[in-house]
């Protein structure tokens, strides 16, 4: 694609970045095939293709419009057209090059604004995400549907404490993330239990919060940074110490964490330390895969099978690390029948604080998703992502629940 970069963003490193992105699209078109919002509303302006020309004229120096923010916003940042797209073009990192560029220059104001900044500061601290969970739970019935969906209705599962520190030589950090701990903390403890079975310790760094995620894709760029640098910081001495790997059980948080080499790429002072920590960072099941002898003599020989299990493999996980088809072989492994999934690469519409901010296109893709989750005619449900967790079981009867506690229930 022919680009003409304006004068305020050619020389910079994003504006080369978004013309090397830009110069691999080819148009072909074969991205709308596969995105969800396209799918949905069927605009050339709301499918990849559409979109990566919006940017293109904004970085050429037209002028911005609420429409052709309308139009990004609704992106879910899925990346299926990543996976899709022959010509390997970065739509994700395209994307958050134009979102910046729109937000520098048409500042969003009033109760846009405002809602994305209670987001970011509630979500992004756990303590303060807690207290809001314990209130709004009380105030269930006033709440916005949207939200009051939000909340788990049963109380969290209980889960047993953790093995001890210091029993293993392998040790493994474990980012605990912002919402998950509050959420379904059985994630977490659960895979402590699991590695330990495998003999890694895994652990958190009180000091590491929020990966950035939240901030980053919440218009405050900067403030993301600031996040990423802060974890960094709390977890080098670690790295110095010999830890292997930095796991993160949910997906859309590992996306980030791999990122960090990315983002921080012209930060003289953390660039090296954020390449190491992308470097490092680990999905739960690249590790048991990575242990694949010790975790199948961990699990009980399977007589019968243990029910009949949809998987949902959320875009985080199949696009974003590109991890595919892991799981599903450990699942089955554990003595789950997996049933078909139509059209898995589809997103489930929590994409994050999506589901807040345009809950109907949310809701609608949600719908399409449990219906394919549905139709093999699944006991439960099994995802690797909190948000898609949470999304999934506000609108399912069935229960939905990270794979890694299925694992950890039948190892022994």
């Amino acid at each position: 694609m022919d680009t003409r970069l304006a004068d305020f963003i050619r020389r910079s490193r994003a504006g080369q970045q978004a013309e090397e992105i830009l110069r691999s699209c080819v148009h072909c078109g074969f991205c709308t095939a596969t995105c969800p919002t396209y799918q949905l509303l069927g605009d050339e302006l709301d499918g990849p293709r559409g979109r990566i020309y919006l940017i293109k004229l904004v970085l050429e120096g037209q002028e911005v419009s609420e429409k052709t923010r309308l139009h990004l916003d609704r992106c879910l940042t899925c990346r299926s057209c990543e996976t899709t797209c022959p010509s390997g073009v970065q739509y994700g990192h395209l994307l958050d090059i134009g979102r910046q560029v729109i937000e520098e220059k048409l500042p969003r104001r009033g109760g846009d604004a405002l809602k994305r900044r209670i987001l970011r500061e509630v979500l992004s601290r756990p303590a303060v995400f807690a207290g809001a969970i314990r209130l709004g739970r009380m105030l269930r019935p006033l709440l916005p549907s949207a939200v009051a969906d939000k909340l788990p209705r049963p109380a969290p599962r209980e889960h047993p404490a953790p093995p001890a520190s210091g029993v293993h030589a392998r040790r493994m950090l474990l980012l605990a993330g912002c919402v998950q701990p509050e959420l379904a903390p059985n994630i977490n403890a659960a895979t402590v239990r699991v590695f330990d079975k495998l003999g890694i310790e895994l652990f958190a760094e009180k000091k590491a919060a929020c990966c950035g995620g939240l901030r980053f894709h919440l218009d405050d760029q900067a403030g993301a940074r600031a996040d990423m640098r802060r974890n960094i910081d709390a977890w080098w001495p670690h790295l110095e110490a010999g830890v292997e790997a930095i796991v993160v059980t949910a997906s859309g948080c590992g996306v980030q964490v791999r990122d960090y080499g990315h983002a921080l790429a012209e930060d003289a002072a953390y660039a090296e330390k954020a390449a190491r920590i992308s470097a490092l960072c680990r999905d739960p099941s690249e590790i048991l895969c990575a242990e694949r002898p010790r975790v199948l003599a961990s699990l009980p020989a399977v007589t019968a099978s243990r029910g009949k299990l949809a998987f949902h493999s959320p875009c985080t996980l199949q696009h974003g690390l590109q991890i595919k088809g892991v799981i599903e072989e450990l699942l089955q492994a554990a003595g789950f029948a997996l049933s078909a999934v139509a059209e898995g690469h589809l997103c489930c519409g929590s994409a994050g604080t999506y589901s807040l901010l345009q809950p109907e296109l949310s809701r609608l893709l949600r719908n399409n998703k449990l219906a394919a989750l549905d139709a093999g005619g699944p006991a439960q449900i099994a995802t690797a992502n909190i948000g898609c967790l949470t999304h999934l079981q506000a609108g399912s009867m069935l229960p939905v629940r990270h794979w890694v506690e299925l694992i950890d229930e039948v190892m022994v």
